[in-house]
């Protein structure tokens, strides 16, 4: 379903009970809601949560900022280096306030939430700019931005900002399945043919490539978020894989020591994806999380 949120159309796709826990699911770069796998969904409910996956904008069926037009990632690369302003079209604390507008929407005053990659640094921005419309805090595969963290090879870019060869599904679906061979867990290989049909009815559910571009550039232009991490009042947990190539683990045990309290997963074999096998994993984790903030209500009421 589609519901106005922060003024633009956002997807949504709401299951399990309309009483139970909140938990809002925000994807990473360029993907959709299907990206968080149905399977995971169904885990989640099982351990008492309503599970909202959303589209960012300009991704999947949410609004788009085509009128905006393509941004310069050349140039927005060369500024990032020389630490100077980068501009884009919109902000990553804007998407936050995407989800803050998708709770006013739903009525609701707060929610547990996760991210992961992209969705995982607006996540960081939801936590610390409106600490009350959350629960608890679930951080994949993420980072704080610090500069002085380990950043991904030139192969690994290379990977990241290649492009399909030709328009259409086909040569899309050829371009994400070459990256996920690069940035995927090497100890959880994903079933060729099932990961096919994932990304087939992904793209045919949508494709937007300056999407995507767009939202590289407000990645860009977000920067450094170490001082805004001490802001973070949530329970969190964070979840990465020690194999994950794209941002290295290092950035894990960062966002751990600038965030207070906050646990850790580090996963053996674990790359920059969503394997199958670690699924009932991440579900334990985000309710462990969950019950924390149950806790501490529960102490302070």
């Amino acid at each position: 379903m589609q519901i106005v949120a922060n003024g633009i159309a956002i997807e949504v796709d709401d299951q399990g009970p309309p009483d139970a826990e909140p938990l809002v699911l925000i994807m990473g770069l360029g993907m959709q809601l299907v990206a968080w796998p149905q399977a995971l969904v169904q885990l989640l409910i099982a351990r008492g949560f309503r599970v909202l996956r959303i589209d960012n904008r300009d991704a999947g069926l949410s609004a788009g900022f085509d009128q905006h037009g393509l941004p310069n990632l050349m140039w927005s690369a060369l500024r990032y280096a020389l630490k100077l302003p980068v501009s884009s079209a919109y902000g990553l604390p804007d998407m936050a306030a995407d989800v803050v507008g998708l709770l006013d929407a739903l009525g609701l005053k707060s929610a547990h939430v996760c991210g992961a990659s992209m969705g995982g640094v607006v996540a960081q921005h939801l936590a610390a700019q409106h600490p009350a419309r959350l629960r608890s805090l679930t951080l994949m595969m993420t980072s704080s931005g610090s500069r002085k963290l380990p950043g991904p090879s030139l192969r690994v870019r290379r990977a990241l900002l290649s492009r399909p060869s030709k328009p259409g599904v086909d040569a899309a679906v050829a371009q994400t399945k070459s990256l996920l061979q690069v940035i995927g867990s090497p100890a959880f290989p994903a079933d060729a043919d099932m990961l096919d049909q994932r990304l087939r009815a992904s793209m045919q559910r949508a494709l937007r490539p300056a999407g995507v571009v767009r939202q590289l550039a407000a990645v860009a232009a977000d920067g450094d978020r170490s001082a805004l991490l001490s802001r973070i009042t949530a329970p969190t947990h964070i979840i990465h894989g020690q194999a994950d190539v794209l941002i290295p683990v290092a950035a894990a045990t960062d966002l751990q020591r600038r965030i207070a309290g906050a646990t850790l997963d580090l996963v053996p074999g674990m790359g920059h994806d969503l394997p199958d096998a670690l699924l009932p994993r991440f579900a334990d984790g985000i309710k462990v999380n969950a019950d924390r903030f149950a806790g501490a209500r529960a102490q302070s009421g």
